[in-house]
């Protein structure tokens, strides 16, 4: 089979570099995602252990689409029967660019109904959607009129680890602080620190990943389990590979420290902390009263860029005195593209261009001068 895991853009190095430390085969970064090979328990460890995938998804077929009439009947073609019968529900996503077709809600529509409209004919009943639980993911990608329907292995979005707290103002998704954390170079052994940690993410995501716990063990279900063909062998080799998922975990997990202004940030820290499993340092204080960490590690942070979290006008002094005191420190900054920078001593590594959302960014990193 072929797959391809999405990634928020930007990440699709960090994803590659992640697929390869994992020996999938034929790993290929692209545009929006990386693309590996393998039979289908190979997207079932690619859901289990990807940090930084979205999603995993298969291609089911591709064809030309330069009218509806055609993406209605390559689509209706399609047998889907060893996934989807009548007792499955199911949901479509669309993505359009530079096609006839522009509606991407239209064209979830028009495969919903070639889908369904093939079952029916077959035996008599046809699936119902289902927006919120579907039990089948379909994913179209529609681009220069040439069409690729793919099916989600993943189901709910990879990202969703289920630490995270509701109402926390303005979180980066799991995925993206995994990405930044491999950006940035640290080792998962040296301690850790986020001067402005908000509710979390960033040293949540060091901690799991340096404990080496797969991110697909904290989830109930996968969408694949819930498949028609999803049977008694698939059940089995999806728990060797939960318990060989398990029997990696480390016991020990490097110093994770975290400090922000605001005392409900780092209560929601502490929460979230709690929730995966996790011990970390964290207190209130603010950016310009911190000292220098120690022991010397890394540093990861995520400043308010100014758009959903209000930006002080003395953070671009105080971000690059952050670096300076840092020399024997590992030293990574996510920051909106335009957000300025004090000067600083140190010669920062080319930056890596990355989306927050919508939002464009870069990844500043500074690494630890020579004793």
């Amino acid at each position: 089979m072929r797959f391809f895991a999405t990634a928020a853009k930007g990440t699709e190095p960090a994803l590659r570099d992640e697929l390869r430390e994992l020996r999938f085969r034929g790993v290929r970064a692209d545009r929006g995602g990386v693309h590996f090979e393998g039979d289908a328990h190979e997207g079932y460890r690619a859901c289990l252990w990807s940090r930084i995938a979205v999603r995993v998804l298969t291609p089911l077929a591709a064809f030309d689409a330069p009218h509806e009439r055609a993406f209605y009947d390559a689509v209706r073609v399609v047998d889907l029967s060893e996934v989807l019968t009548p007792k499955q529900t199911l949901v479509i996503s669309a993505a359009v660019r530079s096609s006839r077709l522009t509606h991407t809600e239209y064209l979830s529509q028009l495969t919903k109904d070639a889908i369904v409209d093939r079952i029916r004919d077959q035996t008599g009943l046809r699936p119902s959607v289902d927006k919120h639980a579907a039990d089948v993911h379909l994913f179209v990608h529609l681009v220069k009129d040439v069409a690729t329907l793919y099916l989600d292995f993943a189901g709910e979005p990879l990202h969703r680890r289920g630490y995270r707290i509701a109402g926390a103002e303005a979180p980066i998704k799991e995925t993206l602080a995994a990405a930044v954390l491999r950006y940035s170079g640290w080792d998962r052994k040296s301690p850790i620190a986020d001067p402005l940690c908000g509710s979390g993410t960033l040293l949540i995501e060091a901690g799991l990943w340096a404990k080496n716990l797969a991110p697909g063990l904290t989830r109930d279900k996968f969408g694949f389990e819930r498949w028609a063909n999803f049977d008694a062998a698939a059940r089995d080799k999806l728990a060797a590979l939960r318990a060989e998922a398990q029997g990696a975990v480390k016991p020990d997990v490097p110093l994770l420290v975290g400090r922000d202004a605001s005392a409900e940030a780092v209560a929601q820290t502490k929460e979230a902390a709690a929730k995966a499993a996790l011990t970390v340092d964290v207190s209130v204080q603010e950016l310009a009263d911190h000292v220098t960490f120690e022991p010397s590690g890394a540093i990861v942070a995520n400043p308010p860029y100014g758009r959903r979290l209000e930006r002080s006008s003395e953070l671009a002094r105080e971000l690059s005195r952050l670096v300076d005191r840092h020399q024997q420190s590992r030293v990574a900054l996510l920051m909106a593209s335009d957000q300025p920078i004090g000067h600083t001593r140190r010669r920062p590594e080319p930056p890596r261009e990355v989306f927050n959302g919508n939002i464009p960014c870069i990844v500043r990193t500074w690494v630890p001068r020579p004793a």
